[in-house]
């Protein structure tokens, strides 16, 4: 008899929810778990056995003991609060000694400050190690030694939680940096959305013409040259710092990242799903966290389906409707010498369109923590910041939503030569930091010219010399600009453009 890995001495599970615990036991082998003052039992099916405790208030120090026919497993010192799973790409992965004012933070961290963090195990196959890494892994509690590779954005997200709340709060990182949202939703789903189905043939195709050995042997390979390979580029960039990517490719060779596509790529899609999230699920949770969306942009158009598709699973398989989803709305980015490809864009019109289209969803709108050629910020707090502030409002009725949420476009009419944009969440008027920039309107021809804005409370009104009948407008619609408009609450306007065909 076994109990699923993410289940470990300092674990923090879900208050007010009935508790999933579950785990491998012959068939027929009754099991019982004993938590809390209660006992609950199953008996094991496929393999498998899984029970539910009841929902309990929040607590410290607990004990959990699972009994099988012949095993017991204890687990010590146990808090029920508050869990989140972080999930996304590189900036959720985003680790906080790496983080601008991370070595100062982590000298401040203590298991009192009331923040745990499992991390799941990254493993691209189910493969004959994947059992042994998976069984190395464990809950730990914070301190300046432990949290070092936790995640910055979900650390300081909660921090802050535990701070409002006064309950311990578990963060399970269960991310992998440069995946699509395909990597994370299994290949039915994708299969059952037409507009996906590019991400699944390209795949296919690679997978053509060779063995399963094969392509583990070509993968490996990759691997081994790859990471002799990041060893030579992080010299490179400490004897020339600064230098161009052209550089790097001079002195260190070429880069052969993401490597082969196949069976043990961990870009492929829906392999992270069965490899990591499903090892986690169904985890009683409160709730996701969920930074990604810059290794979908050269897909921009169907990523609105694709997240849309990625929340509806993940609610679907913890079988829980009510599981909130706390986004991260791209930042302004783009490479210095790239054109502006407008490609960020829509992926941010798309988060922006998954929050107002699905309930029980949240938005951290960042367009003032992007940084020119370097699509990793190293401020993380503002970001962590920004989804408390989301479930303060959103989950926890701590704050207003006046504080919690950026202004966001409403609607807008035309009258005469000028246009007029409603803003939500904009009662108390906006504050400037520099010029009103960012703003366009066209006309029926389509096409946009600068705009002066004058901004009122509720209200943005739009004029251009070049534009007599104004149609459409738009706002920050660039992978990369310096964002001078924000609300009374210091928080961004978000992007937005009035009509999504032009």
């Amino acid at each position: 008899m076994r109990v699923a890995a993410v289940f470990s001495d300092h674990m923090v599970l879900q208050r007010e929810k009935r508790i999933a615990v579950w785990g491998e036991a012959p068939d027929g082998e009754q099991v019982s778990v004993l938590f809390g003052g209660y006992t609950v039992s199953a008996v094991a099916a496929d393999g498998k056995w899984q029970v539910f405790l009841p929902p309990m208030a929040a607590a410290t120090g607990l004990q959990m003991v699972v009994k099988g026919q012949q095993d017991t497993v204890t687990f010590h010192d146990i808090a029920v609060g508050e869990v989140w799973l972080c999930g996304g790409q590189s900036n959720m992965e985003f680790e906080i000694h790496s983080e601008k004012n991370g070595e100062a933070l982590l000298q401040s961290l203590t298991p009192e400050c009331g923040v745990r963090f499992y991390y799941t195990p990254k493993q691209r196959i189910k493969d004959e190690n994947f059992d042994a890494i998976e069984r190395n892994t464990c809950w730990s509690e914070a301190t300046p030694e432990s949290a070092r590779a936790w995640s910055a954005v979900g650390l300081y997200f909660a921090l802050r939680i535990a701070e409002e709340l006064g309950v311990t709060v578990g963060l399970i990182g269960c991310n992998w940096g440069g995946t699509s949202a395909t990597a994370w939703i299994s290949r039915s789903t994708i299969e059952q959305h037409t507009a996906l189905r590019p991400y699944l043939e390209d795949y296919d195709k690679a997978m053509e013409g060779k063995t399963l050995e094969e392509h583990i042997r070509e993968y490996d390979e990759y691997i081994v040259y790859q990471d002799a390979w990041n060893v030579r580029c992080g010299q490179c960039y400490a004897d020339e710092p600064g230098c161009s990517w052209a550089r790097v490719l001079e002195v260190c060779g070429e880069s052969k990242f993401p490597g082969p596509m196949g069976p043990k790529n961990e870009y492929r899609p829906g392999g992270l799903y069965e490899t990591m999230l499903q090892r986690v699920c169904p985890y009683t949770l409160r709730g996701f966290l969920y930074y990604q969306g810059e290794s979908d942009d050269h897909r921009p158009d169907t990523y609105e389906e694709l997240l849309t598709a990625l929340v509806h699973q993940w609610r679907d398989d913890w079988n829980d409707e009510n599981l909130y989803f706390l986004n991260v709305q791209l930042p302004m980015f783009k490479y210095a010498h790239d054109p502006d490809y407008q490609h960020w864009c829509k992926i941010r019109e798309a988060q922006a369109k998954v929050y107002h289209d699905l309930r029980k969803t949240g938005l951290a709108v960042l367009t003032d923590c992007g940084e020119l050629d370097n699509i990793h910020p190293t401020d993380k707090k503002t970001v962590g910041e920004r989804l408390a502030l989301q479930a303060l409002y959103l989950v926890y009725d701590r704050v207003w939503e006046s504080e919690a949420c950026a202004p966001m476009f409403r609607d807008c009419y035309s009258v005469g030569n000028t246009m007029v944009l409603r803003i939500d969440h904009a009662a108390e008027g906006f504050l400037l930091k520099g010029e009103p920039t960012g703003f366009e309107i066209a006309g029926a021809d389509g096409v946009y010219h600068p705009a002066r804005a004058v901004l009122t409370p509720d209200c943005i009104t739009l004029t251009a010399d070049d534009v007599d009948a104004p149609m459409y407008a738009r706002y920050a619609w660039s992978n990369y600009m310096i964002p001078t408009v924000f609300g009374a609450n210091e928080l961004p306007l978000a992007p937005f453009r009035t009509d999504r065909a032009h």
